[in-house]
């Protein structure tokens, strides 16, 4: 075979495995690029599945608030839960705001409001009837921020009312309970409390954010003057714990990261909490006329002894 045939048959099989080998790695390269993009898609998949099972129905976003008056008055009651007790300080007796408890306002996060418009009115077993809106959110005036109800045809109402409308829109109407808002209520031992080891544990855990609890920094004082009174649901130990277990510490402090507190140390923290002083409300006397006050009420009503 002369030197240009074989020169010809050489060049046409290394422009066939050239060409082979190029295939395999673009068939391979594909194949990786739709696994890497399937795996992609899975997790995007799965944190949306999360976040839908988190939150069924999540609030529309603040930027989509429509323009015009409407929107003005969302806005505006949107700042009103966020810096309650400085834009409203005529009907706030404290330092707290609505987003002491529910974060952001009400709009995400803990103890989110989402859905409040489409669940009210509703029984209050504390005030023994149904509550409106406006009710309950004059309840969070009185007692959270120990404070006295914005008048309900105010502009300060309205707009509480227009905002939390607003975030409560996707969800459906005749919505009776808001489970993913529902906070556990502490099944621990009220009784047999150690106040002695929440105060130690609060020295470790808490005091960072909250200092010496009556003067810790606006939003975060858990007892004193700037505190709430002794007739909002965090005055009762079942329903701080609760929430301390849920949500506190926001950070690793102290050792113990966020949500790794024992149902018996959220409690003693509760107990300690809830031992130290604070506001009175003088109309606690009224509450639960039926008599079913619960076992972790901090004090008695008129209607009788609290339900064992």
């Amino acid at each position: 075979m002369n030197k240009p045939v074989l020169s010809s048959i050489l060049a046409i099989v290394s422009v066939l495995i050239l060409g082979f080998t190029i295939t395999i790695y673009v068939v391979k390269d594909s194949k990786q690029n739709v696994a890497e993009d399937s795996q992609v898609a899975a997790v995007d998949d799965k944190e949306k599945a999360e976040e839908t099972a988190k939150h069924p129905y999540a609030p529309p976003s603040m930027d989509d608030v429509p323009d015009g008056e409407e929107g003005e008055l969302i806005k505006l009651g949107y700042k009103y839960a966020n810096e309650t007790s400085t834009l409203l300080d005529e009907y706030v007796g404290n330092k707290l705001t609505c987003a002491s408890c529910h974060a952001n306002g009400g709009y995400e996060g803990a103890l989110d409001l989402v859905g409040i418009s489409k669940t009210s009115p509703s029984y209050n077993p504390r005030a023994g009837k149904e509550v409106t809106l406006e009710d309950r959110i004059n309840g969070c005036f009185r007692r959270s921020m120990n404070g006295k109800p914005l008048p309900k045809d105010s502009q300060e109402m309205k707009a509480m009312v227009a905002f939390y409308d607003y975030i409560s829109q996707n969800v459906p109407d005749g919505t009776t309970e808001r489970p993913w808002a529902k906070l556990k209520k502490s099944e621990a031992d009220i009784v047999n409390v150690d106040i002695a080891k929440g105060e130690e544990l609060y020295n470790k855990a808490c005091i960072t954010c909250h200092a010496s609890g009556s003067d810790a920094p606006a939003g975060l004082a858990l007892w004193g003057d700037d505190s709430y009174n002794i007739g909002a649901g965090m005055a009762r130990k079942r329903t701080a714990a609760g929430f301390i277990q849920t949500f506190m510490p926001k950070t690793e402090m102290g050792g113990y990261a966020p949500g790794s507190l024992t149902d018996e140390e959220a409690m003693n923290l509760a107990a300690y909490i809830n031992a130290q002083e604070r506001p009175d409300f003088p109309d606690k006397i009224y509450d639960w006329p039926n008599g079913d006050a619960p076992d972790d009420s901090a004090y008695e009503t008129l209607a009788g002894k609290k339900k064992d």
